[in-house]
């Protein structure tokens, strides 16, 4: 007899590879108990688990649909910055969780080429999609940064931070490096993100540098996911 998390590795293929889509409906949990000839606690524990890991999410009506596949890019956002105004789209909302000044680790420090330990400006944001949690982000702000956006230190989204830093410096976004592992989710991610019990996360390591070649931006987003890899993206309109 098929356990709970050979059930949810079925379906958890079915949505990395694309045969379920955002938004796609999975069969009720009844149904899923019928064609496995497994009790409705198994069934039940292999959607929790789908459902820990970021995949599915429950509708309004009590049924279970394929999350949406993650947060935009940068480059997305930047697009949409530029066209709206806004580098959200209309249906995410960011909240910050916390603002502090903090003494990097070193592989920030490395990033923002300053020692460990140096002290640089932090905030730590939640974005939801539908009222449903996407990503939590945390950024790292060198000191030109917060001299030329100082609502960079107050609790309240921007709208664009990074946008908002470039259109005062007079200086377009040029790329972002993106280091992406996998790892499991720490208790404080767990809790923003809605998780149950243990759940392996994606950490994105995101340098953003301006066309100058001074970086803008270290963050680290943690979202759902299972793929390293290391990429970058234009973000003035040239190739990466």
């Amino acid at each position: 007899m098929a356990g709970y998390a050979e059930i949810a590795s079925h379906y958890r293929g079915l949505i990395r590879s694309g045969e379920l889509r955002p938004g796609d409906r999975l069969p009720t949990q009844r149904q899923v108990a019928q064609d496995w000839g497994v009790a409705n606690q198994t069934v039940r524990r292999a959607f929790q688990t789908l459902k820990a890991e970021g995949l599915t999410t429950a509708t309004t009506g009590g049924g279970t649909v394929v999350a949406e596949s993650g947060s935009a890019s940068v480059a997305d956002r930047v697009a949409n910055h530029a066209a709206t105004g806004r580098a959200l789209a209309r249906n995410e909302t960011s909240t910050i969780l916390e603002i502090a000044s903090v003494g990097v680790d070193a592989t920030v420090a490395v990033r923002l080429d300053v020692e460990p330990g140096t002290p640089v400006h932090m905030r730590r944001r939640l974005v939801t999609r539908d009222n449903v949690p996407v990503h939590m982000s945390t950024s790292y702000y060198p000191s030109f940064v917060v001299e030329a956006a100082p609502e960079l230190l107050e609790p309240v989204s921007t709208g664009g931070s990074r946008e908002l830093v470039a259109e005062r410096l007079g200086v377009a976004q040029d790329q972002a490096v993106n280091e992406v592992t996998s790892r499991q989710a720490t208790d404080l991610e767990r809790d923003a993100l809605g998780f149950t019990g243990s759940a392996t996360v994606t950490q994105v390591l995101r340098t953003v540098f301006l066309a100058d070649g001074r970086v803008i931006e270290v963050a680290v987003k943690v979202t759902s996911g299972a793929r390293p890899v290391v990429y970058t993206e234009g973000l003035n309109g040239g190739a990466a």
